[in-house]
């Protein structure tokens, strides 16, 4: 009878060690839509956004630098990245945001459509820790054919099926994400270089989201004084830990509202707010807008 062997020393033929950075991939939405109006200012989310628009007349805008974008590139949006979009055919609002459209399906001639409205792929995800700590910004990443390949069957399949995704579709799309990431190059990963004490705390965080967490508490884990650790923690992720905390909190609340009918009050609670008034009143400092309107899904694209 053959032995399981759970010593993986015993099956890797050299002695040296090698280090991993995990990817924890999670998908949030993928959708396929034509646009009509797509005025969104200031808009602040905390997960990465993958933007792709078959036709020309989308601009993105990131502190007063505008993105005019082709069909040849793909745009990434990192977490809390205040960024604005517009579509210039149509373009009625200077403030808020106001989105006019529909998910492309079969009984659609897209061709057709491609001449009155802008055609729109898009794509919300979180990557885990560090990759969801890196500085905001737009990062442009040139189509190339293996990712067209894969955008024309992602595209396809969403004119198709919108709801329940196949097991196929989700590695496609798992795939598709993970490449178009790798495609970034230094630009982003000059970013996730940590200090090991900062990253220590980062996944206690990640995984003690729902409580109340203090400096000192956190200072504990590796073994610093709080004022010390606090100036440590600003030093390398360019915010303070309180500020850091919230951020993740609010991005939790939104990666709930995706995915449950959970009621505000209970988020709020489950997260460690006080009440529901004080969570929303965080809740609309970061993202710009209240957890009412984000729960409605009208702020989508």
């Amino acid at each position: 009878m053959a032995k399981l062997v759970n010593k993986i020393e015993l099956g890797d033929p050299s002695t040296k060690n090698q280090n991993f950075v995990d990817v924890n991939l999670k998908l949030l939405c993928c959708r396929y839509w034509y646009l009509d109006l797509w005025d969104c200012h200031d808009m602040v989310f905390p997960f990465w956004r993958i933007y792709w628009n078959k036709n020309e007349g989308g601009e993105l805008t990131l502190q007063n630098k505008v993105y005019k974008m082709a069909p040849d590139f793909l745009y990434i949006i990192s977490p809390f990245s205040s960024f604005s979009t517009r579509y210039i055919k149509r373009h009625e609002f200077d403030s808020g945001i106001h989105v006019s459209g529909k998910n492309l399906s079969e009984r659609h001639n897209e061709a057709y459509f491609e001449r009155k409205y802008l055609i729109h792929f898009f794509a919300h995800f979180n990557l885990g820790t560090p990759f969801d700590n890196v500085y905001p910004g737009i990062f442009r990443v040139a189509l190339t054919d293996h990712l067209k390949e894969r955008l024309v069957y992602l595209t396809e399949r969403l004119k198709i099926e919108n709801h329940d995704f196949k097991l196929t579709f989700n590695l496609k799309l798992q795939a598709f994400v993970k490449e178009a990431i790798s495609n970034i190059g230094a630009e982003l990963w000059k970013t996730v270089n940590i200090d090991d004490r900062v990253l220590a705390v980062l996944r206690f965080i990640e995984a003690n989201i729902g409580e109340k967490l203090s400096n000192s508490e956190l200072a504990e884990i590796v073994n610093m004084a709080p004022n010390s650790f606090a100036r440590l923690f600003k030093d390398e992720m360019h915010i303070t830990l309180h500020s850091f905390i919230q951020n993740r909190k609010i991005a939790k609340a939104c990666e709930i509202f995706e995915h449950t009918n959970d009621t505000i009050e209970s988020i709020s609670f489950a997260l460690g707010f006080s009440d529901r008034y004080h969570f929303s009143r965080v809740f609309k400092s970061i993202t710009g807008i209240s957890p009412a309107l984000y729960k409605s899904g009208r702020y989508t694209s």
